[in-house]
């Protein structure tokens, strides 16, 4: 049990300076001067810190990517110290390009991991092929029976891709909308969108075709291209945009021409970021991307843009919860809300971090590691 003291709190909207009594993994009050009288409650000074909710990463290679540029070129599995000190306190795991030597079975395992660690943690069925690769043999059998699978991940307009027709994706979303029905999740079909062919022309036609609702489609990588993202979002659709803090300009663009009511971020971390040649028909170098990045680009928001933080977080906390269908439960602080919580330093850097009400990191410092990390080999 935790009693936050005088720390000001985004939920994300601006609460102003308040205490938050945290009871196992709940929120279980915020208010002004609370005096619990709870035997073996532990308090944490929160003077001159900003609390927000804790962080929601929903495109994370949890076991890593790559793989385009050989055996040697697959990318390692993400580290429970990276999620922490990224202030993430729930993701959904995915795969990459490479589903042939990694498996939906082992992102589903170390989903369950990550959640054994305290983290909360979701996965997705699929990966860059058509038909998608799953745990059952059916992608509607992995969303009904399997707790953590929330969706289905697809490629299109990628050179990559299996280059999947209109009617294969009426197909595709039409059993992950049954599933959803039947199960309860919000069946996503996760689109990681490339910068080739009809793009998101076939998604908007079957949209507007009314053959299916559009929030059942999450294309992701549209910061690549703002002007799908644009369009996208008009239609009432989610757009996702890969955390990246050098096209913070681009963001802030899109949040002045639409608002963030249909945006979020993600952090594609520990995927591939490979380097082509000319031609584009051989990687030449392979990149590893972070989960650092994911806040980074929301505080360039707020301290170079002068974007508010009660707009900015948003895009990495409720807007995420919500369109995971996990708000209220996540994505905010106040009562009832899981204990996810993230305080920041009075320059906005990530101090410390709850999750599920239990103490991860504490004024910068490590509380937690994974079970192997820094383990030597007897």
């Amino acid at each position: 049990m935790y009693l936050v003291k005088n720390v000001k709190l985004f939920d994300p909207q601006p609460m102003g300076k308040v205490d938050i009594l945290v009871t196992n993994d709940r929120v279980a009050a915020v208010g002004i001067d609370l005096h619990p009288q709870i035997p073996g409650l532990t308090v944490i000074d929160g003077t001159g810190k900003t609390a927000v909710p804790g962080f929601i990463d929903q495109h994370v290679h949890v076991t890593g990517g790559g793989g385009e540029g050989g055996f040697n070129s697959r990318t390692p599995e993400l580290m429970l110290s990276t999620v922490i000190k990224a202030g993430v306190t729930t993701l959904v795991g995915l795969l990459g390009t490479d589903s042939y030597t990694k498996s939906v079975e082992n992102v589903l395992a170390k989903t369950k991991e990550f959640n054994a660690d305290g983290i909360t943690a979701y996965c997705l069925t699929g990966a860059y092929v058509y038909p998608p690769v799953t745990v059952t043999g059916s992608v509607s059998k992995d969303i009904v029976y399997i707790k953590e699978i929330l969706g289905c991940k697809l490629a299109i307009s990628d050179h990559r891709c299996s280059r999947p027709t209109k009617e294969e994706l009426i197909r595709l979303a039409s059993d992950i909308r049954m599933a959803a029905l039947i199960s309860g999740k919000p069946g996503i079909l996760h689109i990681h969108l490339g910068g080739c062919g009809r793009q998101l022309e076939d998604i908007i036609e079957i949209v507007e075709e009314a053959y299916l609702p559009i929030k059942h489609f999450r294309p992701t990588h549209l910061d690549c291209n703002p002007k799908v993202a644009l369009r996208f979002m008009e239609l009432g659709g989610w757009a996702d945009f890969t955390a990246e803090p050098s096209k913070t300009d681009e963001l802030y663009d899109v949040i002045q021409k639409a608002g963030i009511e249909h945006l979020t971020v993600s952090s594609d971390s520990n995927g591939s970021i490979p380097v082509w040649n000319e031609a584009r028909d051989q990687v030449v170098a392979v990149k590893v991307g972070g989960m650092d990045p994911l806040y980074e680009i929301i505080r360039n928001l707020v301290v170079d843009f002068n974007v508010p933080m009660e707009t900015a977080i948003q895009l990495i906390t409720s807007n995420v919860a919500k369109a995971l269908e996990l708000y209220p439960e996540k994505g905010t602080v106040r009562p009832g809300s899981h204990a996810d919580m993230v305080l920041l330093d009075e320059n906005l850097h990530i101090d410390t971090v709850m999750a599920m009400g239990k103490l991860m990191m504490k004024d910068k410092q490590l509380l937690v590691k994974g079970a192997f990390e820094e383990v030597p080999i007897a």
